[in-house]
C-alpha cells in the first residue's frame, strides 16, 4: 500500500483546466442551438439574447478552462494540507508485466 502524500499544484490546475476547457467545446453545439434558436424567434429582446449567447458560446471554453485552472489549483493546494494531518489517499499499485497492452504503444 502507499499513500498520496502531495499533488503538484500547478500540473493538477493545468490537467483541470484542459478538462474544463474541453468540456466547454463539447457544449459549444448546444449553447449555439439555442442562441439560434433565440435569434429566429423574431423579436428584438430575442435578438439581443441570441446573441449574448452567441458571445457566451464563444467565451465559454475560455472561461471554463480559467475556472478549471483555478478550481485545480485551489482543490490540490487544499488537499497538500491534509495529508500532513490525517494522512493520505491510500492507492494499491500494481506492477505491469512486459506484455501488457499499455506497454506495447496500443494505448
Amino acid at each position: 500500500m502507499y499513500s498520496l502524500r502531495s499533488v503538484g499544484v500547478m500540473s493538477c490546475a493545468k490537467i483541470m483546466g484542459a478538462i474544463y476547457g474541453s468540456l466547454a467545446l463539447i457544449l459549444l453545439p448546444f449553447f449555439l442551438l439555442a442562441a439560434f434558436g433565440s435569434l429566429l424567434a423574431g423579436n428584438t429582446s430575442g435578438a439581443y439574447s441570441g446573441i449574448a449567447m452567441i458571445c457566451f458560446a464563444i467565451l465559454a471554453p475560455v472561461i471554463y478552462g480559467i475556472m478549471g485552472f483555478v478550481m485545480g489549483a485551489f482543490s490540490a493546494w487544499v488537499y497538500n494540507f491534509f495529508p500532513r494531518r490525517i494522512g493520505g489517499v491510500r492507492l494499491e499499485l500494481k506492477a505491469e508485466t512486459a506484455n501488457s497492452p499499455s506497454n506495447l504503444g496500443f494505448i
